[in-house]
């Protein structure tokens, strides 16, 4: 079943994107995996600016271990767009986030969609706590107080 059409005061940060010549698909519009890896790059982003992930050096990594989109209008090349996103459950070593795109200035998401990162440390790649410095600068993105 289709997630229903949010809107913009559904999301708490949004980053802005601009689609290239190459996302395009034979059909004129944005292949649907380009909304995987706007997804992707909007999340970590929020880790990386936010939570202080280090990805190249940093004890814990995230894995994605879940995701879908549901797709209510197409992007196409040159449109810029914003990703909406909003953690919609901070667990004690997972994040699930609520994300959207947006074309710039529009108030309806084009496209909704889910992503669940698991942490695991670097080494063992086992799943660890969320570092504490990590959930302090992560929670004002929280959907509600009741995360955990």
């Amino acid at each position: 079943m289709a997630e229903s059409r949010k809107d913009r005061n559904a999301y708490r940060v949004f980053y802005e994107l601009a689609t290239r010549w190459r996302d395009n698909d034979i059909y004129g519009h944005v292949n649907n995996v380009v909304y995987y890896e706007w997804f992707d790059s909007a999340a970590n982003r929020l880790l990386i600016e936010h939570g202080g992930l280090d990805i190249h050096n940093g004890e814990s990594i995230a894995f994605v271990v879940s995701s879908g989109c549901d797709y209510h209008a197409p992007v196409a090349y040159p449109d810029h767009i914003e990703v909406g996103i909003t953690i919609a459950k901070l667990g004690n070593s997972s994040l699930n986030y609520e994300l959207a795109i947006f074309k710039r200035g529009e108030d309806s998401a084009l496209a909704s969609g889910h992503f669940v990162h698991v942490f695991v440390d670097r080494h063992t790649q086992k799943p660890r706590p969320i570092p504490e410095t990590m959930r302090a600068g992560i929670r004002p993105f929280c959907k509600s107080d009741d995360s955990d």
